[in-house]
This record gives C-alpha cells, structure tokens and sequence, in this order.
C-alpha cells in the first residue's frame, strides 16, 4: 500500500486526494497544507507548499512513496527538480518545463516557434514602451497579461485609454501584483468561444481529458474583475471530439515537442487555454498543472485509477493504460467571500443548513476547522461545489442544489455555471 503526499491546499487538491483515495493501492494520504475538507480522510501536515526543504524532509522521515504537486508555486520554485535529485518519487513538470506557466513571454516564444497558433503580442518592461504600442493598436483590442505568477488574477480588459494607464502604471510601477507584473504581455485580443484542455502526459504520450469551459470573472454573465476561477463544467459543448484532436495536433503536441527540442522534457498535467475563431483554435495560455477549478469538474468524470495514471505518466509508459472517462457531466461552482478576489476575509463561520445531498460533492478550497469543531474560512475562495449527471443540465442543477445547502456572511457565487442560454465569456 502506498503513502501518497499531495501538496497543496486549495479544492483542486482536495479533489486529487479524493480521487488518489479511491485508489486500492493506495494505503495513506498526507496533504501539505490541505484543509478543512481533505482533514476528514487524509492526514494534514502544516507545511506550505513552496517549503521544499520541509516537504522533503517529510518525505523522507515519513517514507512517502509518491508525492503529487497540485499548485504551480512549488513548481516554479524546482519542487519536482529537487525530489528527483533526491530519488524521491513525484508528478509534475520540472522547473525549465514550468516555464511555458510562469513565464507567458517564455510561453509564447515557445509557440511562435514552433508554429502554435497564438495571437500577436510584444513585451514591455516600461510605462513609455507600453504607450509607445497602444499608439499604434486600438485598446479595446488589447489585453494587457502579467508575465509571471498572479493565481489568475494578471488579465486585464481594458476598457479605454485612461483604464489602460492605470492597468499599466499600476503593474509597472506600483509593483501591484510584484515581481510577476514587472513584464507585461500585450496581446491582440481575439473573440470567440473560450475553452480549456489538459492533458495527462509523459513527455511523448498525451492522454486528452473531457474539455472545461471555467468561468474566469467575478460576476453573472462574464463581467467584474478577473478571478482565479469561479467555476467550470465539462465537457464543453462546443468542442466535439474532432476539435479536441485538433487542438491536441496543432497547440499542445507542438509544443510539447518544442520543450523536448530544448531538452525539457514535460512529465504531469499540461493545460491550454483556447480561443475558439473563424480561423481556427488559438492558445492564450499554457499551464504546467491541473486547472482550479478545472480539476473538481474533471476528476469525479475519470473512471481510471488516478494512481496508474500518475505511475504511467512518471514511468514513460501512459501509451500502454488506457485512460477511461465517464460520459455523464459535471459542474462546479465556487462559493467565495464576499472580498474576494481584492481580500480573503478569513475567519467567517461556515454553516451547512441543511444534509447535503449524497450526490453533492463537497471539496473545500479556503477552510479549516476550529478547536471547537467550527468550520471557518480562511480564504477568498471557500468551497467547491461539484454535481455530476448525465448532462450539463441536470449536473448544474445538482451542483446548485449543494449550493443551497451552504451559507456564510457575505457568500457570493456565480449563478450562471453549466448553463447553456449564452456563452458569456
């Protein structure tokens, strides 16, 4: 039986634990830091996710057989790199592979060379640059992205020229979102349908999970500020199977390809976000992990041992397992403070009003319990609620059934998840 450390702590690391529990062979589940959700079935440990040195010193002193990277923090930070050269067993990209996340200018040299379709951009470092280019490019069809690290919150829709400064000066010189923002992407901004695709990989195989479409923004019908997720479903009904194969064959293969050609060779989760046009699909970005929330709508349709994929992802040998998905639907929705994304409002009493439903799935993301048995908050995002049903339709309606079943003070969520009346973003 295996002892399995998940690092993390937010809902897409509760559902790797749930999922990874589910497994036979899998005996123990450690997850650092974890939450108020994962402290029911796994063990907690207090360490933070960037704490390499702690992380392996857990890892060894507690004999962990595998340990499963859900955040691209530790990532960046050369997690895996550091438990390699340690013998020490895990699943993630290595730092350099990382890079196509945490740099978008490293992300796009990478595709402009190797003929990914990606919309035309520059880089700037400067306030004079920058104003130097929207001269020239109309800014309403501009987007304005953090070259580094921002948990989903470094893309900017600027909705004029005195709103586009203030994006600029802000990044640039008020050091807003630190040393992620201090390059800045300028994008030609595309429209269409927007989308998401990951992967499980091995450096060479690619097995394709059901497509998401995660709701970025804050609000009902894609308006207020940029957030790190407030919900997704899968599959998503734009992209049939022949789309999925598409934008396997010409985004993520290439530029899988183009990593290897460097010598960074990409073992985990790789993840694109696509820009459906008349043209074709583009990529806006490419990220080294599983989405959040993309994971707590994807993991519950996997119908495989999540263990076996991870064994074969890190053995090179994902072409022999064949990677099975359900055909039902799924939807969740994420209920968040009423600060969020601007503060976290830590503190605040959760309460479940009523028995959730047994096809209600619950993962938490900003949570953990009192001495006393309470359940608090400790984040902007607070739950994940999660229903699976044989279509989009029933899957939202059984999300949103979870939802009613919550309540904190000042609880905001979007209401619009799964449903199909407009594609709002």
């Amino acid at each position: 039986m295996r002892h399995v450390l998940v690092v993390g702590g937010g809902g897409r690391e509760h559902a790797l634990a749930w999922k990874l529990a589910q497994s036979p062979r899998v005996g123990r589940i450690s997850v650092a830091p974890g939450n108020a959700g994962t402290a029911q079935f796994a063990h907690n440990v207090d360490i933070d996710a960037t704490d390499i040195v702690s992380l392996m010193e857990f890892a060894e002193t507690e004999q962990v057989d595998l340990t499963v990277v859900g955040p691209e923090e530790p990532l960046a930070s050369g997690l895996v790199d550091q438990f390699e050269a340690a013998g020490m067993r895990i699943f993630g990209p290595r730092r350099q592979a990382a890079l196509i996340e945490t740099s978008k200018s490293f992300a796009k040299r990478l595709m402009i060379a190797h003929g990914v379709p990606t919309p035309r951009y520059e880089v700037v470092t400067n306030l004079e640059d920058a104003r130097e280019f929207l001269l020239t490019h109309p800014v309403d069809r501009v987007v304005i992205k953090a070259d580094g690290l921002a948990r989903g919150k470094g893309v900017f829709l600027p909705r004029g020229e005195t709103d586009a400064e203030g994006i600029l000066r802000s990044l640039l010189e008020r050091d807003a979102l630190g040393g992620a923002g201090r390059r800045v992407i300028l994008e030609e901004r595309l429209h269409g349908d927007e989308l998401s695709l990951m992967a499980f990989t091995d450096g060479h195989t690619l097995a394709l999970m059901p497509s998401v479409r995660e709701y970025k923004r804050l609000r009902d019908e894609g308006i207020g500020p940029n957030t790190g997720g407030m919900g997704a479903h899968a599959p998503a009904p734009a992209v049939s199977r022949e789309l999925a194969l598409r934008i396997s064959r010409e985004i993520i293969e290439p530029a899988l390809a183009g990593l290897q050609s460097d010598n960074c060779c990409f073992a985990g989760v790789i993840y694109v976000d696509v820009m459906l046009t008349p043209t074709g699909p583009q990529a806006l970005e490419l990220n080294a992990r599983f989405g959040d929330p993309g994971a707590q709508a994807v993991l519950p349709l996997l119908e495989t041992d999540l263990l076996d994929v991870i064994d074969a992802c890190i053995d090179g040998t994902l072409n022999t397992l064949d990677v099975r998905w359900s055909h039902d639907a799924a939807v969740s929705v994420v209920l968040a403070t009423a600060g969020y994304p601007e503060r976290s409002d830590p503190g605040l009493r959760v309460a479940m009003t009523r028995d959730v439903p047994d096809d209600v799935l619950m993962f938490h993301a900003g949570t953990r319990w009192l001495d006393s048995g309470v359940l608090v908050t400790t984040g902007g995002r607070v739950l994940d609620v999660t229903g699976v049903g044989p279509d989009l339709t029933a899957a939202a309606q059984c999300a949103y059934r979870g939802v009613r079943c919550v309540s904190f003070d000042g609880m905001q969520y979007r209401r619009d998840i799964g449903l199909l009346r407009s594609q709002w973003e």
